[in-house]
């Protein structure tokens, strides 16, 4: 563990690689799981906001979970999740292509119907922030579902924070995401 501006960063994010599969795990994350995808608070009315303009790239399940518990919920944990398809695992903004689970979100984000491209522990993904009162922690979240990502990201030698940029600075910005790089090349530095 490190500390980046104000976060506690797991050595995972420099040390493990990680790249999606698509191909091989089939989007499992987005039917998979002990709830829905985690949620900030920011973003429970912006999911209200943009839910019309979403609604036509979900699934009919999708629209009757969303119709039934809303546009988010709150799980066993008291933590806000996106709410699932029949109470399973399904979340309810799946949608499917050619037999890949992905975001009916980012699908209207990819057509220009919304600016609000998907959840952000979604796009973080296998990252997960652990917010406590005072620290905010980043961390590795390890999945079996994502071995093979883990062995893409091996073959091709792309560490977890650098697969992870994009959403890295959308969550924590450039100047953070500039000085996990500059602390990257100084524990690289180190071990040669």
């Amino acid at each position: 563990m490190f500390a980046v501006g104000e976060t506690i960063v797991s050595g995972d994010l420099l040390e493990k690689r990680f790249v999606c599969d698509l191909t091989a795990c089939k989007g499992a994350c987005c039917v998979a799981g002990e709830s829905g995808a985690p949620l900030e608070k920011e973003e429970l009315p912006i999911l209200k906001r943009i839910y019309n303009k979403v609604k036509p790239f979900l699934t009919e399940e999708g629209k009757k979970a969303i119709a039934a518990y809303g546009t988010h919920m709150v799980d066993s944990d008291g933590d806000y999740v996106t709410p699932l398809v029949n109470g399973d695992l399904e979340c309810a903004y799946t949608v499917f292509e050619n037999g890949v689970a992905k975001c009916g979100i980012e699908k209207a984000w990819e057509a220009g119907a919304v600016s609000f491209r998907k959840p952000v522990s979604c796009h973080l993904y296998p990252v997960r922030i652990d917010v406590r009162k005072n620290m905010v922690a980043v961390n590795y979240h390890k999945w079996d579902i994502c071995k093979a990502a883990c062995s893409l990201g091996k073959k091709l030698d792309v560490p977890v924070y650098k697969f992870l940029r994009e959403p890295l600075i959308r969550r924590f910005g450039r100047h953070w995401y500039s000085e996990l790089e500059e602390t990257a090349s100084v524990l690289a530095s180190s071990q040669e």
